[in-house]
């Protein structure tokens, strides 16, 4: 059974229920983001969170890590300032020492975050670029390694970083520490840090 959150107005039920109109008027699935987004915990469901957000950023304004962003338009027009992991600012920690758990959960009007078990969620999977990767090049990185708190990373036969994507749940702390871009590391082609966390479903389909 779902925990008591904030209360919701008419007024917010009102444009939830616009947008929801409006995803079935535009042709739903069809409009889901075009690359999609890491979101933060709660908003796997795409259809539900796309359906019933209503870009107040209220989960925004209360990440301790500052780890959520709005989506763009990259990421499809009805997902359009939703949120989604910036993991470029910081990392997601399910707000571990909170007694209510992950805060845009908490704060979120409409349920467009739902509940989740923190324990096992999961909001994504790591994905190295080896390509980029300063290990690769023989220059000695684990910043990732050291970063991760679930033992999803560790360094291979070659001393290059690999994921467990059993035990990672796409906290970002690896993207977050990751230093490609800033040491020396680029080459031809780079336009983002050496490791990355995707959608799990991008995992599945790959």
């Amino acid at each position: 059974m779902m925990a008591a959150g904030p209360s919701i107005s008419r007024r917010t039920f009102a444009i939830g229920a616009l947008g929801t109109c409006a995803m079935v008027g535009l042709g739903g699935a069809k409009y889901l983001p075009t690359q999609p987004a890491v979101r933060p915990p709660g908003g796997q469901d795409e259809v539900w969170l796309t359906s019933t957000c209503i870009h107040c950023e209220k989960c925004r304004e209360v990440c301790p890590q500052g780890a959520i962003s709005p989506a763009h338009l990259e990421q499809g027009i009805l997902s359009i300032r939703t949120p989604r992991m910036d993991f470029k600012k910081g990392w997601c920690d399910f707000c571990e020492e909170e007694p209510g758990g992950p805060r845009c959960i908490a704060v979120c009007p409409t349920h467009a975050l739902q509940n989740v078990d923190p324990e096992t969620t999961v909001i994504g999977i790591a994905v190295l670029n080896r390509d980029w990767c300063l290990a690769a090049r023989g220059m000695g990185c684990h910043e990732c390694v050291d970063a991760c708190e679930y033992e999803a990373l560790e360094l291979g036969y070659d001393h290059v970083p690999v994921v467990d994507n059993d035990a990672c749940n796409g906290c970002g702390a690896c993207e977050l520490a990751c230093i490609s871009l800033s040491s020396g590391s680029i080459t031809a082609g780079a336009t983002d840090r050496a490791i990355i966390v995707v959608p799990e479903e991008l995992i599945e389909e790959g």
